[in-house]
């Protein structure tokens, strides 16, 4: 069967986007042509191969697909128009992905607009750098330094505004008084009103009649399509309208309907999807399996698409390829890994009448790659050298697509066992030469993330790490972890390299406790899982870095049992039998440069079975090797952080001096305000693109600008936490439970609006309804109303908005909820839980008694989606998800019948004096209109209070004492107390 088309030609014509090989070694392979339409109308076909020469000179040339990113109303075509090789593996070529062009499927005349605006781009990049057209397929794209002149505005509003970078004391002044420079963000935080028409229109949100600024426009002055799009000044490739077709009349009656979320932010989805593919460090070959190591490698046919031996774990764009992957069409479905895969060739050679032995020739560019071996067979004077090895070292890192995304939006573990930023990272030491006697080395680690259910907010310089779950939740996961590394690995050493003291030192005790835990239970495997705590700050003190040698010495033992994979002549003759798993808080800096050491000692030993010797700790002139870790630790660090790794002058260098500790402050406030104010909106981009999420997620972001982790069952854990409630709650047994439901409400008791809104549970049995907050991190009830039924005085249900903040939010459908009135008649009714055990009845013993009160008290609930956002697929069609209305609706009438059952038995004694059961009132909770008076209050007070919050601890870390921020946070508490 015809391998991958390494060339494809692009170009719109009426039947829709065709697709051609170019090259003659691709002469059997199909040519394709896919519809214009929705993407549920997408198809793709088989054409007659070439086309006309007017197709030719109105097409562009990529060099791979990544994929189809669908958005509902229209789908696009991702195409790669600029590579570049980085390394060759086993004389194959491993390619850069340096750029992308999104090219529209909603018309022939929007698809030839992109096309043109792309091969543009593609002819100035060329004549820029110096690039020609490909005759050959094979030829080899150079890099280049890029300028993204439509996403410079995107990468621009990234970078932090100069406030943050002056004196930390002036921080909170700056934002209060320039809140325009933080953008949207500071806007939402300081309006009244929460976004305002003109923002809305900035940032290419939905206006509160749901309109874009584009619709906007052009519903006012009715200009044609042509004049409105020059108008409002949009890019022809991304921001053009869907019915350009279409005649003014039909405009208008499009333009009369609410468009969606999605559509509104289609625009930056796209913007994000080219950034993200052109610079997020993308490699791909078009023979090599990039996602295997020597270690892991299967025997598969050869003749097997690429696609089917590549790992799904590494196989990045496999969701997008999902239509070419059902259609068949193996010869365009090219996997694209993220990582890093670097290489450097090099000679050693010695010279006669001398003992030391010299690296020399080291190249760092594929295209000095040939002339590398001409130079070390001639860089010392003929017959006074030996030469003795021409070289490469190949060093290849595999980002994993489970659990995938940004630095604290993804932490910890997930249900699966699956850990945050894992990466699996190879070095391979080979021969230059392309004889296949020749012996090949690889070295496999691992690193990810404190395999616990934990998280840390992005809004502090030092988060404090939060434990969630149980033991034995915890315990479940970590085993589950483990079992997969051991399975895939044999044998895992652990390396944890957190701090012993600080904030770090709770989970890393607990790390090492469920370690202990699971090695005394048979450990992973029926394998004991070796763990090694090495405190990386204490041991190094004092920018010592070389101490790292301490941990090499007591780690050799693993070190020496592991040993590494070696194959000769197509054979392994001997295997790596276990993996060292690495990690710090965010599995980037410290663990970098542990890494790079452990190659380091990897790389002395196998080149001395080689009978050479090179010392990578003083010799100047391997100094490439630490190059070469420190772009893979940059490379990893900006996929995850955003920035370059810190501690890179060391890892560079074997050196740390204090301009690098300068240079590491710059990236942590880079990283600081990155994770504030960028990683959210790309968190739920990366989510969509490796089909995590389905599309109904950017309604929920446009509302409170903020994502979720959608990697978390939290439908099991909310079927848990009513389980549990039931147990610990339900003590009579003479109540019978009738149902149970997880709702929202407000954070304070007995209000309405109280924010933030938290999930709780509530029971309703024949006699009470239980209302039971959940600490969601402890597993475990945190304090629970009970309501005699008989004790209700007033039911009502309707409209329950809590904020403003977009059109979802204000939503009065999508947005309700019920409220209820009650009399306590001196009744201990509030109970709280103080303890942290997994012992149910010791924590039903030391529920207290918190209120014992006679007075009148409202409990309010608010309806969850009926469906997780993060669901890959809608459940409108699933006859038992029900409506927001409809929950709220049935809730009402199940309590409501509760309550006319509890009085018929309490009938000719009833010493309330309650004659009839209260009827359900329709009317809103919080109206839309009663929100919008309310939003910049709560807004305004809360942000007030966590920029004061971070003064403080920025002026903690300067000594400037925070007078100023205490004062502050003072008076904005009390004029927020007095306006309430």
């Amino acid at each position: 069967m015809p391998g991958l088309v390494h060339k494809i030609s692009i170009c719109a014509t009426v039947d829709g986007l065709s697709l051609h090989p170019v090259g003659a070694k691709h002469k059997d392979a199909e040519s394709l042509s896919i519809s214009y339409g929705s993407n549920s109308k997408t198809k793709i076909k088989t054409i007659q191969r070439g086309g006309s020469s007017t197709d030719k000179l109105r097409s562009v040339e990529g060099y791979g697909i990544v994929g189809l990113l669908d958005l509902v109303a229209c789908s696009y075509l991702i195409i790669i128009t600029r590579r570049e090789q980085v390394a060759q593996i086993q004389g194959r070529p491993i390619y850069a992905v340096r750029d992308v062009s999104i090219i529209p499927l909603s018309s022939q005349d929007e698809a030839e607009k992109a096309i043109t605006a792309a091969r543009t781009q593609v002819t100035d990049k060329g004549a820029v750098t110096g690039e020609t057209g490909d005759s050959d397929d094979d030829e080899e794209i150079e890099a280049s330094s890029q300028d993204h002149e439509e996403l410079q505005a995107d990468i621009e509003a990234l970078e932090p505004p100069a406030s943050v970078l002056q004196k930390s004391t002036t921080f909170v002044k700056d934002v209060v008084r320039d809140q325009g420079k933080y953008g949207r963000f500071a806007e939402r935080w300081f309006s009244k009103t929460g976004w305002n028409t003109s923002g809305r229109r900035s940032q290419g949100m939905t206006s509160e009649n749901g309109l874009t600024k584009e619709q906007e426009m052009q519903a006012a002055e009715a200009l044609p399509v042509e004049e409105r799009k020059k108008e409002a000044g949009l890019e022809d490739a991304l921001e053009t309208d869907r019915s350009a077709n279409s005649t003014a009349e039909s405009d208008a009656a499009v333009l009369s309907k609410q468009t969606s979320v999605l559509e509104s932010l289609t625009p930056r989805i796209l913007r994000a999807a080219r950034l993200y593919f052109s610079t997020s460090g993308f490699f791909f070959s078009y023979e090599h399996d990039l996602s295997r190591s020597l270690m892991g490698r299967k025997d598969t046919a050869a003749s097997a698409p690429l696609w089917t031996r590549f790992s799904k774990e590494y196989f990045w764009n496999c969701h997008l390829q999902r239509h070419f992957i059902e259609a068949g069409y193996d010869a365009y479905i090219l996997p694209l890994l993220q990582g890093f895969v670097g290489q450097r060739s090099f000679s050693i050679a010695s010279q006669e009448g001398e003992q030391k032995e010299v690296v020399h020739g080291v190249a760092e560019t594929a295209k000095d790659m040939t002339e590398t071996r001409e130079q070390a067979a001639s860089s010392s004077s003929g017959a006074e050298t030996t030469k003795k090895a021409a070289l490469l070292l190949t060093l290849v890192s595999r980002r994993s697509t489970k659990r995938a995304g940004l630095r604290y939006l993804r932490r910890g573990i997930d249900d699966q066992g699956n850990v945050a930023n894992a990466v699996e990272t190879e070095q391979i030491l080979s021969s230059q030469s392309s004889d296949v006697s020749e012996k090949t080395f690889s070295l496999v680690q691992i690193r990810g993330s404190i395999p616990l259910f934990f998280s840390q907010t992005p809004y502090s310089f030092k988060p404090h790490p939060v434990l969630h779950g149980s033991d034995g939740t915890n315990q479940t996961a970590l085993k589950t972890h483990f079992d997969g590394l051991v399975k895939r690995y044999s044998k895992v050493q652990c390396v944890c390299l957190i701090d012993k003291h600080g904030t770090e030192s709770t989970i890393g005790e607990t790390y090492e406790r469920q370690m202990q835990r699971l090695n005394s239970d048979g450990g992973s495997e029926d394998k004991s899982v070796d763990f090694e705590w090495f405190d990386f700050h204490k041991e190094c003190k004092g920018m010592r870095f070389e101490n790292v040698s301490i941990l090499l010495h007591t780690l050799q033992t693993s070190l020496q049992a592991f040993g590494w994979t070696e194959k000769t002549a197509h054979h392994i003759t001997q295997q790596q039998g276990g993996v060292l798993r690495s990690n710090c808080m965010d599995c980037l800096d410290r663990t970098n440069v542990v890494q790079s050491a452990i190659a380091g000692w990897a790389l002395e030993q196998q080149l001395a079975k080689l009978g050479l010797n090179i010392d990578l700790k003083t010799d100047p002139s391997t100094q490439w090797f630490n190059t070469l870790w420190a772009d893979n630790g940059d490379a990893i660090s900006k996929q995850y952080a955003g920035t370059s790794a810190l501690k890179g002058d060391f890892t560079r260098t074997r050196k740390r001096n204090w301009a690098g500790a300068l240079t590491d402050l710059s990236l942590t406030l880079n990283r600081y305000y990155n994770n504030m104010f960028g990683d959210y909106f790309l968190q739920l981009n990366i989510d969509f693109f490796l089909g995590n999420v389905g599309p109904s997620v950017f309604d929920d972001f446009e509302a409170d600008m903020v994502g979720r982790d959608y990697t978390l069952d939290v439908q099991r854990v909310r079927a848990e936490a009513v389980e549990t409630c039931t147990k610990l709650v339900l003590a009579d047994p003479k109540e019978d439970l009738l149902a149970a439901w997880t709702l929202s409400c407000p954070h304070e008791p007995n209000t309405l609006a109280a924010l933030p809104f938290q999930d709780c549970v509530l029971l309703l049995t024949d006699s009470a309804l239980y209302f039971c907050r959940f600490d969601w991190d402890a597993e475990k009830v945190g304090s629970y109303e009970r309501v005699d039924l008989l004790d209700v005085r007033e039911i009502w249900r309707g409209a329950y908005v809590t904020s403003t903040l977009g059109p979802t939010q204000t939503d009065e459908v999508r947005n309700v909820g019920f409220a209820l009135r009650y009399h306590t008649h001196g009744h201990a009714v509030v109970r709280t839980n103080s303890r942290t055990t997994d012992n149910e009845q010791e924590a039903v013993n030391e529920m207290k008694d918190d209120d014992e009160h006679d007075e009148s008290r409202l409990l309010a609930f608010k309806a969850l989606p009926p469906k997780s956002s993060g669901a890959k697929h809608d459940d409108n069609d699933d006859p038992t998800v029900m409506s927001e209305q409809e929950l709220v609706k049935h809730v009402c009438s199940e309590i409501y019948n509760a309550m006319g059952s509890a009085a018929r038995k309490q009938k000719g004694i009833d010493h309330l004096g309650l004659d009839t059961v209260p009827e359900i009132q329709e009317h809103a909770v919080i109206s839309a209109a009663e929100a919008r008076k309310n939003t910049g209050i709560v807004i305004l007070s809360g942000f007030g209070a966590c920029l004061l919050d971070q003064q403080l601890e920025i002026d903690s870390l300067d000594g400037s004492g925070g007078k100023e921020a205490v004062e502050g946070r003072a008076e904005i508490e009390a004029g927020f107390d007095g306006q309430q």
